[in-house]
């Protein structure tokens, strides 16, 4: 057995006696690892414990044991690595800058099982053979989504996505090139005017972070409700509440969906409800909140700008055989002012591909849509001198959009 493995069965008895909690006293932890490797070192000089090689990393790596991760605490701690997934012991992949590479940690599968155990203890959800997969939240934001066999064809497959945004106001994606400066001016203006914007992508095009900065627009006294599978968003405004979904108990009941939330939200006093994602029937509990003129953003998975109307247009079929397209269309063009689509181009980079604004009239069951900017053949996030100008919502505030745009 070699010097820190030693050290770590010695500190997990340490920290078991004392009753120290390594998940909220990392300092104390600390302090411990200190003195018991100094301790351990005197001791090697005058037996035959082998030595410790490193003593700095040494104590690094018996708090990532204790306190932290383990082997994965280190990619958890490096502000470059956007995602961590397992798909077996010994393949553990990471994501920098929207590409993916092997690193070279290998695990054992009861290494595997005890740090997911450890990652669940403080989000109260399980995972079992009734329950074979789940979705948490850990302590410092990052999203955990875990499936064990027989839904998989042997090894537990674990992602953790970090949330990792170096945006948090529009002006921010404007340095990182993600967005133009009349875009931007355009969307804190509707924001702030109360218009209703969908932030549409693929999975890891930076739709969460869009929304987030999108938030800092909000008016100061505004209350914001949010609702969402798993506590993702970090909506930079005073009066806000957060509310998560909740997995049903060991005996099939308690279960809390996002469309109870959205019900719920609406008895909170709202200003606004942001819903992290719409994926099934809340779309219509949404629209009908916002056709009742309550102001609102959310965001959903689609290939395009209006791909994501139509989706939003067939998900609340999904509530029930007397919900109809006659309904929905219709509400979805008066309900929806905006839409925002997200990419990741190949490089990996995080852009706003095209700004729709959208219209209340619909001809044939289509939408009347408009579109305001997108990128051109170079890449670039330009205005479509075409684009519809004229918005109620900025008349009323006596805003003219060409401004905004910097139409002259």
């Amino acid at each position: 057995m070699d010097a820190v493995r030693m050290l770590e069965d010695e500190l997990r008895e340490l920290v078991r006696r004392r009753g120290v909690d390594p998940r909220v006293e990392g300092h104390r932890i600390r302090t411990m690892i200190a003195e018991a490797t100094l301790d351990y070192e005197s001791r090697s000089l005058v037996s035959s414990l082998p030595p410790l090689e490193d003593p700095e990393a040494a104590r690094q790596e018996l708090f990532d044991r204790i306190a932290g991760l383990g082997p994965l605490q280190r990619l958890m701690d490096d502000p470059t690595v956007e995602e961590i997934w397992l798909n077996a012991p010994d393949q553990v992949y990471c994501a920098r800058a929207g590409r993916s590479e092997l690193t070279g940690i290998v695990l054992s599968e009861e290494q595997v099982r005890d740090l997911v155990e450890l990652m669940l203890k403080s989000s109260g959800r399980r995972l079992d053979l009734s329950m074979p997969f789940v979705d948490a939240s850990l302590p410092d934001g990052s999203r955990l989504h875990v499936a064990i066999p027989d839904i998989t064809r042997r090894h537990w497959a674990v992602n953790i996505r970090k949330f990792i945004s170096r945006a948090h106001r529009l002006d921010d994606l404007v340095r990182s090139e993600s967005l133009t400066t009349p875009a931007a001016r355009f969307l804190d203006a509707a924001v702030d005017a109360g218009m209703n914007i969908l932030v549409s992508g693929a999975t890891q095009a930076g739709k969460t972070t869009m929304l987030n900065c999108l938030s800092a627009s909000i008016g100061a006294r505004e209350r914001v409700i949010t609702v969402e599978e798993i506590f993702e968003l970090q909506i930079p405004v005073r009066d806000v509440v957060g509310l998560q979904c909740r997995q049903p108990n060991l005996e099939g009941t308690g279960e809390i969906p996002l469309r109870r939330l959205v019900k719920e939200a609406l008895r909170m006093r709202p200003d606004r409800l942001i819903v992290g994602e719409v994926r099934e029937a809340e779309a219509l509990d949404m629209l009908v909140a916002l056709n009742s003129g309550l102001a609102g953003m959310c965001t959903i998975h689609a290939n395009s700008a209006s791909d994501a109307l139509t989706k939003l247009c067939t998900l609340p079929l999904l509530a029930g055989e007397n919900i109809s397209r006659n309904f929905v269309v219709p509400t979805v063009a008066t309900c929806i002012d905006v839409v925002v689509h997200c990419e990741r181009d190949r490089e990996g980079r995080r852009r706003v591909r095209e700004i729709l604004t959208v219209g209340s009239r619909v001809e044939g069951g289509v939408i009347e849509t408009s579109t305001l900017f997108r990128r051109d053949a170079h890449g670039d996030l330009v205005l479509n001198p075409s684009a519809d100008l004229e918005f109620e919502a900025f008349a009323r505030r006596g805003l003219d959009p060409r401004d905004l745009v910097e139409v002259r």
